[in-house]
């Protein structure tokens, strides 16, 4: 057979044990460095938000005024102070209404996704029907479809439904929107049909089941919807953009349409004040959210 030399069987699984280590740290800096890329622009909000006007000119001036050379930012303000949130909470009565728009549309919109998808996302997952593999099918593609693309057939149907300029053009096609639908129904998929078969054997009616086994067993697809549907509801911009004329039906993320230099420091003190509950809702429902990405991912 020769003189040739083989690796100890140790030898082996410490250099595999190592392969698998260096894998490991290299997926971590990746992800690191792309998490640092993707936090960075929420990094500067708070410090932007106490800001100075002076300070802020001074180093945003190469980007929003007429500066030169290359902007630079400080992520603890040198000079810090309230006052935009002085104007921004005690001098802007402006910001209140918008803000309870927001608040209105959002709520009107979640409650008539729960009255509209809830049944539509536990028929798919329950029932066999005839067309609803191709109705199911046509769900997906409405979701795969960006709102530019349904941009005019909407204007046009609200246009003629006279909702033009009213607060029901923004709600309307979000409560019948496909996305919560589609997670929705991968929750409901994940309940064992040998159960609903078991509950119908013992005389459970349709609405006893839905009610009783698939809103309890089904509720983190539910939870994942509602918490992916507020985050996107809640910084609305496009439709209320395309579909609300006057400034006093906007929701809060049409608050500053237009940003100058003297305005940056307010800009960033808004966009504090409409995270905060943001972040209040995605820490509530962090677990759901994180199922509802995995649902996505189930093959039925």
């Amino acid at each position: 057979m020769g003189n040739r030399l083989t690796a100890p069987a140790w030898a082996v699984r410490e250099y595999g044990k190592w392969r698998k280590r260096r894998r490991a740290w290299l997926a971590a800096f990746i992800c690191t460095v792309a998490a640092v890329l993707i936090c960075a622009p929420l990094l500067m909000i708070p410090g932007g938000s106490l800001m100075d006007n002076a300070e802020m000119k001074r180093m945003l001036s190469p980007i929003l005024g007429e500066g030169k050379g290359f902007a630079v930012w400080h992520l603890i303000p040198l000079y810090p102070t309230i006052s935009h949130f002085y104007r921004l909470l005690i001098e802007s009565p402006a910001f209140y209404r918008l803000f309870w728009n927001t608040v209105g549309m959002t709520a009107a919109i979640l409650l008539g996704q729960l009255a509209v998808g809830l049944p539509s996302a536990w028929a798919f997952a329950a029932f066999r029907f005839r067309g609803r593999n191709f109705l199911f099918g046509l769900y997906v593609v409405l979701m795969l479809l960006p709102f530019q693309v349904m941009l005019l057939p909407q204007y046009i149907v609200l246009q003629k439904l006279g909702l033009y300029n009213h607060p029901a053009a923004v709600i309307l096609p979000a409560v019948f929107s496909t996305f919560p639908v589609f997670i929705m129904y991968r929750g409901f998929t994940r309940i064992d049909t040998e159960i609903l078969e078991a509950a119908r054997l013992d005389g459970a009616g349709e609405w006893q089941i839905y009610f009783y086994i698939g809103l309890p067993l089904g509720k983190m697809g539910i939870q994942a919807a509602m918490v992916l549907s507020f985050l996107e509801y809640w910084n609305l911009v496009e439709q209320p953009m395309a579909f609300l004329e006057e400034q006093a039906k906007w929701p809060l993320s049409l608050y500053l349409p237009q940003i100058t230099i003297g305005q940056a420091g307010f800009a960033f003190a808004v966009a504090v004040m409409v995270l905060i509950p943001a972040l209040f809702v995605f820490a509530l429902g962090q677990d759901a959210l994180e199922e509802g990405i995995a649902y996505i991912g189930v093959k039925t």
